[in-house]
């Protein structure tokens, strides 16, 4: 078996027992969400595992594995088929994001930023003239999108951005900067969220989508990471960028936050994703380690026979499968074109964040100074997701949610809670 870029020996399972819970389970796939996971499988396990070890050394963009994905069909999931996709929705689009993260979470990332970013917004709440410029280009693979949001200065407080537009004839002028925009230095259009005229807080505040071959573009810098290294994260500047009326995706009104609301409802989608690519490098991780247990030995028996050890890949295995139910309890709950809901969506991210990081420490820990070493992927999976739990809202900050939403009397999908 091949995880995280490197081949391991682990027990098959019976066909039958597996079989027989798929028949019992309320979340088991359709075929055809079967055939999606075994090729999406098949392209990481053939096309990412072999590079990723590459591009996170190097810290080159994963054109190897955009082209991989490309060939294999696999950006139009969530793409309209009228524009050239699948037609797919947010449970499909898990199934993918799971399995390429469970090779490399910086190859995942590119399917990611199609899925449920911005082409995701533009087919939601776009014009008829904007699905028809763009989507096709996000189905076939032909341009990388990226999303414009934190600034310096506003992060997880992003009703304090500072990028605007100011009236220009029938369009606008769009200045402003925008921070860690992850594969921004290669994409070829950024979702800019922005204030419209005469703004202020969460009031106002819309989004645009700017051409970044346009004049007044510049790519300021490109982080230095931790991990995520094949994916670098952009800083774009905007120096009076014109925006034509067809340009706007939504328009702010400076008396009201009602847009501001839609597009923080709408990165539900990219947490979901998050959460996927979570769970499949925590899978990755454990599948590894499962592998390691069962060739190293000590004193003639493999050390998957010592009781404390396996006591973490208990740990381990069930941590990831609360954060996958919780996954899909939410992508479930959103149908096949609408939302994940928000209560759940926090839930699912950061359960999976915490999972994530918890499995791939332990699968470092269980390696012992192999899990510690670049050599071994065990330690580029927990360096990958340790970002993930800073992407698209923190822990912290969908804590901050989950617990004032349930203090005010919110509950979530479930029968036990009083309603």
């Amino acid at each position: 078996m091949t995880v995280l870029g490197e081949t391991i020996a682990c027990p098959p399972e019976p066909v039958f027992a597996t079989t027989l819970r798929d028949m019992n389970n309320p979340f088991a796939e359709n075929e055809d969400q079967q055939a999606l996971r075994t090729l999406a499988r098949d392209v990481a396990m053939r096309d990412l595992a072999p590079m990723a070890r590459h591009w996170d050394e190097t810290e080159e963009f994963p054109e190897g594995s955009w082209e991989a994905i490309r060939k294999a069909g696999l950006f139009g999931i969530t793409v309209d088929e009228k524009y050239g996709g699948h037609g797919f929705g947010d449970i499909e689009a898990a199934i993918v994001l799971e399995e390429l993260g469970r090779v490399d979470v910086s190859s995942a990332i590119l399917a990611q930023l199609t899925f449920n970013g911005p082409p995701r917004a533009i087919q939601h709440l776009g014009s008829e003239e904007m699905k028809e410029r763009w989507l096709p280009m996000a189905a076939s693979g032909e341009a990388l999108f990226c999303i414009g949001i934190s600034e310096t200065e506003a992060g997880s407080a992003v009703t304090q951005m500072r990028a605007r537009l100011t009236p220009d004839g029938n369009g606008y002028r769009l200045n402003g900067y925008k921070n860690y925009v992850t594969g921004g230095h290669r994409a070829r259009v950024c979702l800019v969220w922005c204030r419209f005229p005469e703004s202020e807080g969460a009031k106002g505040i819309g989004a645009v989508l700017v051409d970044l071959e346009s004049d007044g573009v510049t790519i300021a810098g490109t982080h230095v990471k931790m991990g995520l290294r094949g994916t670098s994260e952009a800083e774009l500047a905007f120096d009076d960028v014109r925006i034509e009326p067809e340009d706007v995706l939504s328009v702010g009104d400076a008396t009201s936050s009602e847009t501001f609301k839609t597009l923080i409802a709408h990165i539900n989608h990219e947490r979901c994703g998050n959460a996927a690519m979570c769970v499949g490098a925590a899978q990755g991780s454990l599948e590894y380690a499962i592998g390691y247990m069962n060739e190293r030995t000590i004193g003639g028996k493999p050390i998957a026979e010592l009781q404390g050890l396996q006591w973490k890949i208990a740990d381990m295995a069930t941590q990831i499968e609360g954060a996958r139910l919780l996954l899909l309890r939410a992508v479930h709950l959103a149908g096949p074109h609408g939302t994940p809901p928000a209560l759940e969506t926090a839930m699912a991210k950061s359960a999976a964040n915490l999972a994530a990081k918890f499995v791939c420490d332990e699968a470092i820990q269980l390696l012992g100074g192999y899990g510690y070493s670049r050599e071994y992927p065990v330690e580029r999976a927990y360096r990958d997701i340790r970002g993930l739990c800073i992407g698209a809202g923190t822990v912290e900050i969908q804590r901050n949610f989950i617990g004032s939403q349930v203090l005010r009397g919110a509950v979530p999908a479930s029968a036990g809670w009083r309603k």
